[in-house]
């Protein structure tokens, strides 16, 4: 089975990387293609069995299944360019949340899925959301789900909740990252601690905090109650964050709706 992969900005890269190091898909089944060609050949430098297509058609056509990495902006012109291409036993994969399964079934007669990935799988590791369209087939559908089996734990998702999950796993590590270095600011500021120090301090309890729930030692509620004693100087902290936190994420959770439903009106397929 071929794989191709339009678009290898930031995430058709991950993809391409995460699904060869991991093992999912040999690099001489993998095809590529950029409109800046450039990008395409620095993956191919690395994985020298790549292919990368001379063209978009080039790269629909000998893929079986196929990823679009671009920005919704650009589907229909891609789309247009490929659709001839995507003959029925194709299945063609859309990694954007503001494009549904239903909009590409209408534009295109082969299968249709969609799958948002997230940063994390380049530790082959996260989760990874899925849509299947209505003439996905069972086989391809198992293949897909095995492959991201290998750097995910894939997710099925409905249409109304891709944008608050993509938030979650896709957006996720962004906002977390950001929480984190207004937290070592904080204590840079408060107490003195040097940044670096902060810094190093904080990765690793992230590490660790993730190494717990990985092996599913304590859920996300026991972890509080178990740092957590009667009195003492957790409880006072979280006591602060409870009286200062109010409504931050869900003033988060309303940007970014907000945004999908521009970014859904920008889309004419």
């Amino acid at each position: 089975m071929k794989w191709g992969i339009i678009g290898t900005g930031n995430m058709g890269s991950m993809l391409t990387t995460s699904l060869v190091k991991s093992g999912a898909v040999r690099a001489s089944d993998l095809i590529l293609y950029n409109r800046t060609a450039q990008k395409a050949l620095d993956l191919k430098k690395a994985e020298t069995e790549l292919t990368v297509a001379k063209d978009l058609r080039e790269a629909a056509k000998k893929s079986d299944i196929l990823f679009l990495c671009v920005k919704p902006p650009h589907y229909s012109q891609v789309l247009n360019e490929i659709k001839n291409e995507l003959s029925q036993e194709k299945c063609l994969v859309s990694i954007t949340s503001p494009v549904s399964v239903e909009d590409l079934e209408n534009k295109v007669s082969c299968q249709v899925a969609r799958i948002v990935p997230s940063i994390t799988n380049h530790a082959h590791a996260g989760v990874s959301l899925f849509t299947f369209g209505s003439r996905v087939t069972k086989d391809v559908k198992n293949t897909l789900l095995t492959t991201f089996e290998y750097i995910s734990k894939p997710a099925d998702i409905e249409e109304e909740h891709i944008r608050a999950a993509s938030d979650m796993v896709s957006c996720g590590p962004a906002f977390i990252s950001f929480l984190l270095k207004n937290w070592i600011e904080a204590a840079r500021e408060v107490t003195g601690i040097p940044e670096a120090k902060a810094t190093e301090l904080t990765e690793n309890m992230m590490v660790g905090l993730g190494s717990l729930l990985a092996k599913e030692i304590f859920t996300l509620d026991e972890l509080m109650e178990k740092v957590t004693v009667k009195g003492g100087v957790t409880g006072e902290g979280l006591k602060a964050l409870e009286a200062h936190i109010g409504s931050l994420f869900q003033e988060m959770f309303k940007a970014t709706q907000n945004k999908h439903r521009e970014d859904k009106l920008e889309i004419d397929l």
